[in-house]
């Protein structure tokens, strides 16, 4: 099937789901929040654990931690893609969440926001165990996006930037309610912390209870079962099945190396400077400790921006070579960031956390969007599960080299 063919048959699949289709493309949106909420709820009261924990750098052990668990746990499911519930991993993995965020409470409160390298060690276990339920999760409802109609999956990314909005939002009114000190902080932290367990089971009931009744996400699953994906098995038990032929992993990572290649491009840049280099590396300034959160907002809603202007067709770049080329171009923010933190002001600052997050949402888009298209519903599934592999890599190169804007600071 030719690509054009494709476009033809989605055109038509829209027209024939109707109202379902808006529905899913609003849960979709919810699910993608759900996803990312409890790690951006962590990174926005990372105001709050550098008080805690003052010599740790918790924004960046943090991270070293989450990501290779989350890689390491993505790629073991990347290898049983074909045949692991896509139910079973969602679930699962919301649920491990919601846990670990209501732990994360206990331990404060047992501490008594004291700090210490107990509550420190015990705080990496928590992030650990964060790592371990995206690895579970996220490939999975990627996957089973990737193979649905292309606006469930810019939805599903817009929800993913949506989260750190909101968390940043919402991080902003706690610090305002609750004051700068130490004990406002730390009440703060907690009552987000609290916010973050109920956005994740309203994320439970909506996948479990309301997802699968939308007529639109039913169709797809349905074709995706005729068509012998095991994924779906535990969902539909009977009907008709054939199998069809689908290209190996391997095979899928070669024909989509310039999309794996875009994503580590893409978040080995942005984690690099968010959120280590905006906490720890931008000087000290009028706004004080609100400096790193009015930096991190703007990087969040430029982020969430960018995920929407690939729904104005003119703008959707379809050019593989292009998608490429665009992001080795924007590695010339990191001598921008550099060079504006030495000598620049906090406006110039301010505009390159912008530009960062707008053209940060822009391309994920692109790259989630047009990678899967022209290929069957099995194929996509796996290609879902390749992105967030990729997506992970560079997320965890940028967390690294993260650390090197510590080089000659004296850590």
């Amino acid at each position: 099937m030719t690509e054009t063919d494709r476009d033809m048959a989605v055109a038509q699949e829209d027209n024939y789901l109707g109202k379902g289709h808006s529905y899913a493309v609003i849960i979709s949106w919810i699910l993608g929040c759900v996803m990312l909420f409890p790690w951006n709820a962590l990174l926005t009261i990372n105001d709050y654990y550098y008080v805690v924990f003052p010599n740790d750098h918790p924004s960046r052990v943090f991270t070293v931690i989450y990501e290779p668990l989350a890689l390491a746990v993505t790629l073991i499911f990347l290898y049983y893609e074909a045949r692991a519930s896509t139910k079973w991993r969602v679930v699962s993995g919301f649920f491990l969440f919601t846990t670990v965020i209501l732990l994360f409470i206990v331990v404060d409160l047992v501490t008594h926001g004291d700090g210490g390298i107990g509550a420190f060690v015990v705080m990496c276990l928590l992030i650990a165990a964060f790592g371990i339920a995206d690895g579970v999760a996220q490939g999975g409802l990627v996957g089973e996006l990737a193979y649905m109609h292309p606006t469930y999956m810019q939805s599903y990314t817009a929800g993913l930037a949506a989260s750190g909005v909101i968390s940043s939002v919402l991080r902003l009114v706690t610090k305002a309610s609750f004051g700068d000190s130490n004990f406002g902080l730390r009440k703060g932290a907690l009552v987000f912390l609290g916010l973050a367990g109920a956005v994740e089971i309203s994320g439970l009931v909506l996948y479990i209870l309301i997802f699968p009744r939308i007529p639109a996400v039913r169709h797809y699953r349905e074709k995706a079962f005729s068509q012998g994906s095991l994924a779906v098995a535990d969902v539909f038990h009977t009907g008709e099945r054939t199998q069809e032929e689908r290209k190996s992993v391997k095979q899928l990572i070669a024909e989509t190396w310039d999309f794996n290649l875009a994503l580590v491009l893409i978040y080995t840049l942005s984690l690099s400077i968010f959120p280590g280099f905006l906490y720890e590396d931008t000087g000290k300034h009028k706004l004080g400790s609100w400096y790193a959160l009015v930096l991190i907002a703007m990087y969040n809603g430029a982020d969430l921006v960018g995920r929407y202007i690939p729904l104005i067709p003119r703008l959707f770049v379809n050019s593989r070579p292009m998608i490429l080329n665009l992001c080795w171009i924007r590695l010339l923010f990191i001598p921008a960031f550099y060079f504006t933190a030495k000598y620049a002001d906090a406006g110039y600052m301010i505009f390159l956390c912008i530009m960062l997050g707008l053209t940060n949402g822009y391309l994920t888009v692109v790259v989630f969007v047009r990678a899967p298209k022209g290929y069957n519903t099995l194929e996509q599934n796996a290609i879902g599960n390749i992105l967030v592999v990729f997506l992970i890599i560079g997320l965890l190169l940028g967390v690294v080299s993260g650390w090197l804007w510590l080089i000659g600071s004296g850590w």
